[in-house]
């Protein structure tokens, strides 16, 4: 979902920073930007996922190296809003304008960090407080004597805020 928002915007140079690549989350986040890139032909800016923590910090760092490797990178699709924060602080430092020259888009809707970034984060919303809910209202009803069967599934949204925007 991430990579396709930055493709139909025109982004062709996509790098992928993300977490702990002993994480499922990390390693079905990477699957998912290369399956999509492979689709259209692209290849993966950087040449490699880049894992490591779930921190600013790991952002930054990675986004260093990045750029040392690859600096015509057009977008960067970060693993968690954290990283993100720590990619677009490197882009800045860098007077690479957000996202004119570079997108950046994150994961998770941390909107302590997303709607604070500069500019506000886009990122991928994995619909928590809805599956919450969901996970609740099941509870209720088992403790009430139905129990239910089956399994319900909370997809996730994409947030669209200002740190991507079509090329022109």
């Amino acid at each position: 979902m991430a990579v396709d928002h930055l493709i139909r915007h025109g982004r062709r140079r996509i790098a992928h920073i993300t977490g702990d690549p002993s994480y499922g989350a990390a390693q079905d986040r990477a699957r998912g930007a290369l399956d999509r890139l492979a689709e259209e032909g692209l290849p993966l800016a950087g040449d490699q996922v880049w894992f490591g923590a779930w921190s600013e910090a790991w952002g930054r760092g990675a986004t260093r190296m990045l750029l040392q490797r690859d600096p015509d990178i057009d977008a960067i699709f970060a693993g968690s809003d954290e990283i993100a924060r720590g990619v677009l602080d490197v882009l800045h430092q860098e007077k690479l304008a957000v996202p004119t020259q570079v997108a950046v888009i994150g994961f998770d809707n941390w909107n302590i960090l997303a709607v604070n970034a500069r500019p506000p984060l886009t990122t991928i919303d994995m619909n928590l407080e809805e599956l919450g809910r969901l996970a609740a209202q099941r509870l209720f009803a088992a403790i009430d004597g139905t129990l239910g069967s089956g399994i319900e599934t909370v997809g996730p949204r994409l947030i669209t805020r200002e740190s991507t925007a079509p090329l022109d």
